[in-house]
C-alpha cells in the first residue's frame, strides 16, 4: 500500500508561497454528504492521503473541518483546497471568510475559482480579489477550475498573473492536450477531476481493461496511474474503504510506452460535466 511518503508532489509557482508543493494524488469529496465525510476522509488520511479537495457548493466543508480538528494528522501535513462558487465572484473575501469558518483553519493551502461563469463577466475581478488574499498570507496559493484558454489568456492580459493550478475535467476520453500544453508552457499545474470518466464507460473500455490485466491491477488504477505519469495532479473520490485504498495504491507499477500510446489513442473529447464556456 502506498504511504503518504510515497506520493510525489509538484511545485506550485505563480501566485503561491515560495516552496509550496501539492501532493499529486488528492482525495475529493464532491457528492459526499457532510455526515459521510468523517468516515471517508478519516480513512483517506489513515491510508496515506495528504491532499483534500472540497468546495463551498459541495456542502461539506464543515465535515472536512471536523476531521482536520481531530488531529489524526498534523494540520501542516495536509494540503487543503476549497473553492469560491459562481454567485460569490463579486464578494470573494466574504466567501473566503465563510469557508474558513466552516473549515476551522487559519490558513488555506489552495483557493480556486470554481468556474469562470463567463456570462457573468466577473471572473477577472474575482481573480484580483484572490490575488489580494494570497498577498495578505491568508491563503498560500490561488488558482482556478474549468478555465479555457481564452479565460486564462484574459487573466494574463488584465492582471499579469496566471493561476498556480487549473483544475479541469480530464480523462483518457478527454485529454485536453492544447490546454495542457498551455499549462506546461506557462508553469500552471494541471489538476484532473472526473479522472476515471466512469459515466462515459472508460473503466469498461477494452484498451483500459487489457492494460489492467497485463499489470494485475484494476482499470481505475490504470486510469489514475496514467494521470500521474503524464504529470497531472489527480483527484480521487470514494466512500468505500477498499476503493479509497486502491485509488492511492498507484506506485507499485508503471505504464510502459505501449500502454501510454494505447491510452493516448482513446481521446474522444467526451465531457461528462458542463461546458465551461456556457455554464454559470
Amino acid at each position: 500500500m502506498t504511504t503518504h511518503a510515497s506520493v510525489p508532489t509538484l511545485a506550485l509557482g505563480h501566485a503561491s508561497t515560495p516552496g509550496l508543493a501539492i501532493p499529486q494524488v488528492g482525495f475529493g469529496v464532491w457528492e459526499v454528504p457532510d455526515a459521510d465525510v468523517d468516515a471517508a476522509f478519516g480513512r483517506a488520511l489513515e491510508v496515506g492521503y495528504r491532499h483534500i479537495d472540497t468546495a463551498r457548493i459541495y456542502g461539506n466543508e464543515e465535515g472536512v473541518g471536523r476531521v482536520l480538528a481531530r488531529g489524526d494528522v498534523d494540520r501542516d501535513d495536509v494540503f487543503v483546497t476549497t473553492k469560491v462558487w459562481n454567485d460569490d465572484h463579486h464578494d470573494v473575501p466574504a466567501a473566503f471568510d465563510a469557508s474558513m469558518g466552516r473549515l476551522g483553519i487559519d490558513v488555506l493551502d489552495l483557493y480556486l475559482i470554481h468556474w469562470p461563469a463567463p456570462a457573468q463577466d466577473a471572473y477577472v475581478d474575482a481573480w484580483k480579489a484572490m490575488l489580494e488574499l494570497q498577498s495578505e498570507g491568508r491563503v498560500r496559493s490561488v488558482g482556478v477550475c474549468n478555465f479555457q484558454l481564452s479565460h486564462l489568456q484574459r487573466l494574463l492580459d488584465e492582471t499579469g498573473v496566471l493561476p498556480s493550478v487549473n483544475q479541469i475535467e480530464l480523462s483518457p476520453y478527454l485529454q485536453q492536450e492544447q490546454l495542457r500544453a498551455f499549462h506546461a508552457e506557462h508553469g500552471i499545474v494541471t489538476e484532473a477531476w472526473s479522472p476515471l470518466a466512469a459515466r462515459a464507460g472508460l473503466l469498461d473500455d477494452p484498451v483500459v481493461t487489457g492494460i489492467a490485466a497485463k499489470h494485475g491491477v484494476t482499470p481505475g488504477q490504470v486510469a489514475l496511474r496514467w494521470h500521474v505519469e503524464i504529470g497531472n495532479v489527480v483527484l480521487t473520490r470514494s466512500v468505500t474503504p477498499e476503493r479509497i485504498d486502491a485509488n492511492l495504491d498507484l506506485f507499485g507499477f508503471a505504464l510502459d510506452e505501449d500502454d501510454l500510446t494505447a491510452v493516448r489513442g482513446l481521446d474522444r473529447g467526451t465531457r461528462t460535466g458542463p461546458d465551461p464556456d456556457t455554464f454559470g
